[in-house]
């Protein structure tokens, strides 16, 4: 139902205004519009010229009587009535490491920690730090205040406690000079105990005062090879410079042979572009007369199949002879025919030039490299 009076919206409605048609006139060619577009689209017609319909391109003489002497459309008026009818209307806080896990597990807000023990490396709020300043062994340990520059990065470090990664609660305080590691006292005793080993704070003077020595020695070495970077920057700058000056001719040689290319293909281009333009030009002028005849072939396949199928009988009577004549006038036309004759040939090829065929052509020059002293 909703195709049918969707079908019936397009055929009561003017191709030229696009509304409902007004006092519909009906052509030769079967194809109706509103009396008033008519008279605006051949304004400039008089009786017993020629006019082309606008939408087949269908030539009629205009009648004796002008434009609006053309036929009435009733059949479409009564559709026009139908319509009618039809109608329907989405301060981040550092947590305490003793008693923030407890206190999370538990369920209640986490103490934010306000320093942290350099000795121990852990933070704490201000009860756990108290607690572990009343602990003896941690009564001297180096407590800083978090968020505060109090004591600068370099001193933390150095006051840190180097931890032994096998006993990680114990502190390194040897050096075997034996293996050369620093160690922890239960390394000492479980792996080291029959080597020559030292405190620790004895062996580093001895071996920073190598370090230092090593250090100068390098400081040394740095400073004669700082002084080969300007001459290696000069070099780089004369490579470039000459090797630019190589492309820059390699460049120009190019092109040359480019712009010479160019032309070519731009003219190439533009034979193949005025061919093209004068067969899609034939081609387009064989699809529009196709589709004008296609056009009147279904105005007129829709017109009968409405007329007969809702036409009384003297709608049908006062348009069969016509219609006949039409259809006769229609069914002439050698559609397949006319396509095969117009269609433009297609007998365009291209040549491809010979210069390309050996792969070992230079076609821009050669570049080469004399060995020094040649």
């Amino acid at each position: 139902m909703l195709t049918a009076v969707k079908e019936l919206g397009d055929m009561t409605e003017c191709c030229i205004c696009t509304e409902v048609f007004t006092d519909p006139r009906v052509l030769p060619c079967i194809h109706t519009f509103c009396l008033k577009c008519l008279l605006d689209y051949g304004k400039d017609k008089q009786p017993g010229d020629s006019m082309a319909c606008p939408m087949c391109r269908k030539e009629f003489t205009v009648p004796d009587d002008g434009l609006a002497g053309t036929q009435k459309n009733f059949f479409m008026e009564k559709l026009l009535h139908v319509r009618k009818l039809s109608a329907r209307q989405e301060s981040q806080h550092i947590p305490c490491d003793v008693c923030g896990s407890d206190e999370a597990s538990a369920g209640e807000t986490v103490k934010p920690a306000s320093v942290y023990c350099v000795q121990c490396q852990q933070n704490y709020c201000e009860q756990c730090s108290m607690c572990h300043r009343k602990i003896k062994s941690s009564s001297n340990h180096t407590q800083v205040d978090i968020g505060k520059e109090s004591v600068s990065v370099e001193q933390i470090s150095k006051i840190s406690p180097a931890m032994c990664e096998q006993h990680q609660s114990k502190e390194i305080e040897v050096f075997c000079q034996e293996c050369r590691v620093a160690i922890c006292v239960m390394c000492f005793i479980k792996s080291h105990k029959t080597h020559d080993c030292s405190d620790i704070e004895e062996v580093s003077d001895t071996l920073r005062g190598l370090v230092a020595n090593d250090t100068e020695k390098v400081t040394n070495f740095l400073k004669k090879t700082e002084e080969l970077c300007p001459r290696l920057e000069k070099e780089k700058n004369g490579v470039i410079k000459h090797l630019a000056g190589i492309e820059d001719e390699i460049n120009t040689a190019a092109d040359k042979l480019i712009a010479a290319i160019q032309r070519d293909r731009v003219k190439l281009l533009s034979e193949v572009g005025s061919i093209r333009l004068k067969q899609l030009k034939q081609l387009e002028t064989v699809k529009q007369e196709v589709e004008q005849h296609m056009t009147a072939l279904e105005s007129f396949r829709r017109y009968s199949e409405t007329l007969l199928s809702s036409g009384t009988a003297c709608d049908v009577t006062r348009s069969a002879n016509s219609l006949h004549d039409r259809a006769d006038e229609l069914m002439k036309f050698d559609v397949i025919g006319h396509v095969d004759s117009s269609l433009p040939p297609m007998n365009v090829t291209f040549a491809s030039s010979t210069l390309l065929d050996h792969d070992d052509r230079n076609l821009v020059g050669t570049v080469s490299e004399s060995e020094e002293g040649e």
